[in-house]
């Protein structure tokens, strides 16, 4: 992939990055060796290799459920600013 200014210049527009000549600049040849680097990964045989998700197991640690006390209806409703039917009442955010 070449990395052109006019491309360098679209990302920070798209990135909404008010860049400097200069850092312009520094950043294409940032991102030249960001490509160059996949570049070369994608030349090495891997055939034969396993999949891997992770290069190293991770478990997760949670924490077994429990019943606890919470709040009642009328509690947790007692802060909202509007509420219609026992339940929050928003703004709509989608037409």
């Amino acid at each position: 992939m070449e990395i052109t200014p006019e491309l360098v210049k679209n990302l920070a527009r798209l990135s909404r990055l008010a860049l400097t000549p200069e850092e312009e600049a520094k950043l294409g040849g940032e991102l030249r060796s960001i490509v160059g680097f996949f570049e070369k990964l994608s030349e090495l045989n891997t055939q034969g290799l396993p999949e891997m998700a992770r290069p190293v197991e991770i478990t997760n640690r949670l924490r077994p459920d429990e019943i606890r006390p919470s709040l009642s209806q009328a509690e947790a409703l007692s802060v909202a600013i509007e509420q219609a039917e026992g339940q929050f009442k928003v703004p709509r955010v989608i037409e």
